[in-house]
C-alpha cells in the first residue's frame, strides 16, 4: 500500500518545507485544492521540481471541462489529477483522454456522492487509474463520523482504491486490511509537530 500525503497549507513556501520533511517515507505527494486554488498550478510545478522521483497529484476536484483542466495539471508537472465522481461521465472521460496523452493517470473522488460503490465501478471502467473514497473536513467534522464506512464501501467495489478521511496512526492498518491501494494522510502528518517523524510512523505501520 501507498502512502499519499495530502498537503492542504496555503502557499508554496509551506507546502515546499512539509514535503522536504516527509519526503523520504511517501510515495504521493498531494497538492491540496486549497492550496492549488490558493497559489495555483505553479505550486504543482515548484514540488515536482523539488521531488522529481515522487507522484505529485494535484488535487483539482474537477467537476467540469475534464480534459482541459486535466492537461493543464499536467503540463505543469502533475502525475495524478482529481475530478469529482459527481461529474457527468464525459467529463472523466475527457480527463481520462488527458491523461492517456501525456501518459499519467486520473483519480476520481467520490466525495460527496451517495452510492460510492456504484459510481466507483463506472469511473472505473470510464478508466480513472484508481478511485478514492473521500470524506472531506466538513463531513469528518459530523458527529458520528466513521472511517469504517468509507472502508466498507471500498472492499465492496473491488476496483483500486485510495481513503481519505481522518487517516491516521490508529486507523491505517484497518486502511490497509479493507485492501486500499492508497492511504491518504493529511492532517495527521502536515498538522503535527514533527512531520517528519509522524510520516516515519505511518510508514513504518504499513506491512
Amino acid at each position: 500500500m501507498k502512502l499519499q500525503v495530502a498537503i492542504d497549507v496555503l502557499t508554496t513556501e509551506a507546502a515546499l518545507e512539509i514535503a522536504g520533511k516527509v519526503a523520504e517515507y511517501v510515495d504521493i505527494i498531494e497538492l491540496g485544492t486549497p492550496l492549488v486554488k490558493s497559489e495555483g498550478l505553479s505550486a504543482v510545478t515548484a514540488i515536482k521540481e523539488a521531488h522529481p522521483d515522487k507522484i505529485v497529484f494535484a488535487d483539482l476536484k474537477t467537476m467540469d471541462a475534464g480534459e482541459l483542466e486535466a492537461d493543464i495539471a499536467f503540463k505543469a508537472g502533475a502525475d495524478l489529477v482529481s475530478v469529482l465522481g459527481g461529474a457527468d461521465d464525459s467529463t472523466i472521460a475527457g480527463a481520462v483522454k488527458a491523461a492517456k496523452a501525456h501518459n499519467k493517470g486520473i483519480v476520481v473522488d467520490l466525495i460527496g456522492v451517495a452510492d460510492k460503490v456504484t459510481r466507483a465501478k463506472e469511473a472505473r471502467a470510464l478508466g480513472a487509474k484508481f478511485i478514492e473514497f473521500h470524506a472531506g473536513l466538513d463531513e469528518q467534522a459530523k458527529p458520528g463520523y466513521n472511517l469504517d464506512v468509507l472502508l466498507s464501501a471500498g472492499e465492496e467495489a473491488r476496483v483500486p482504491f485510495s481513503v481519505a478521511g481522518g487517516v491516521n496512526l490508529s486507523t491505517i492498518g484497518a486502511v490497509q486490511r479493507a485492501g486500499a491501494d492508497v492511504a491518504v494522510v493529511g492532517g495527521s502528518i502536515y498538522g503535527a509537530d514533527d512531520p517528519a517523524l509522524a510520516a516515519k510512523q505511518l510508514r513504518a505501520a504499513i506491512i
